[in-house]
């Protein structure tokens, strides 16, 4: 099962005291479906999950599916390293009427293989929606193998992977052995291209706050069968994608989308702003 092309990892709008900005979340949820997003992945890392309560978590999935109102897929946030934890906010996030769930792998505890399949075998057993598993050793430290999705593919409702762990061996291990209808999504901006041509189905993005039309032809090109075209969009975006975590993410978009005219707040402790330097060289960058 895919969830479209192209999905926007959505940040969480806050107001000047650095609350949830239901308001602003309504503006950005529109400038993004205006602007490529074929789905949205909401309370996820780039929504500043660590810093958002339970309760905040249940509201941002309830409002979005409000807003949304079934034009896109939905997919909510609802891992932690407490299965737990993660099967009972994946209950609330049923109860919203978000489309899927996006899990991540348990990050301090590191678990072992075997760990990680019985922990997210024990959340989808618990859920009738759809789950996208998420790699993202960088953060988490553990990695999912691909054995271990591959194994996990066979999961009824386990039907995705957004993979940001860099290694395209895993990726088209995966590919080439999970159930022909397990989509591999990239969880890096830059990565996209490398794993269209390996079969992958697209990219949950964050620069696609801010080019998503752009993310979205280049998916298109390639798709067609332009791949000198999707190559050349590419090779123009690589710099923004790469501002977009020259500081700890989701600083650099929050900053950027404040750039561009779309407002959505600051960051929470433990992140912090950009400084005027940094925010100059980033403003520099989305002009050129």
């Amino acid at each position: 099962m895919g969830f479209g092309n192209l999905l926007t990892a959505m940040v969480t709008p806050f107001d000047a005291n650095n609350q949830v900005d239901f308001a602003k979340t309504t503006k950005l949820i529109e400038h993004l479906l205006e602007n490529g997003s074929e789905g949205l992945v909401v309370g996820g890392t780039t929504g500043e999950s660590p810093t958002l309560t339970t309760d905040e978590k249940i509201a941002l999935f309830r409002h979005t599916v409000k807003v949304v109102n079934r034009r896109v897929p939905v997919i909510a946030g609802s891992g932690s390293n407490s299965t737990q934890a993660s099967i009972t906010l994946t209950k609330a996030a049923e109860k919203s009427g978000v489309d899927g769930v996006m899990l991540v792998a348990p990050y301090y505890n590191k678990p072992n293989q075997e760990g990680l399949y019985h922990h997210f075998a024990a959340i989808a057993g618990e859920t009738r929606l759809p789950v996208m598993l998420y790699n993202v050793p960088g953060r988490t430290v553990v990695k999912i193998s691909a054995e271990t999705i591959i194994r996990l593919s066979q999961i009824d409702n386990i039907v995705s992977v957004k993979d940001a762990s860099g290694d395209l061996d895993l990726v088209s291990n995966v590919i080439e052995h999970a159930d022909d209808d397990f989509s591999v999504y990239s969880g890096e901006d830059s990565i996209t291209l490398p794993l269209l041509a390996l079969g992958g189905d697209g990219v949950v993005s964050v620069v696609a706050h801010i080019a998503g039309n752009d993310m979205k032809g280049m998916v298109n090109a390639y798709q067609s069968g332009d791949v000198v075209r999707a190559a050349s969009i590419h090779r123009k975006l690589l710099p923004v994608m790469n501002g977009m975590f020259a500081q700890p993410s989701p600083v650099p978009v929050k900053t950027a989308l404040n750039i561009t005219g779309v407002n959505v707040g600051g960051v929470r402790l433990p992140l912090m702003a950009m400084s005027d330097a940094e925010r100059e060289t980033l403003r520099n960058l989305i002009q050129r």
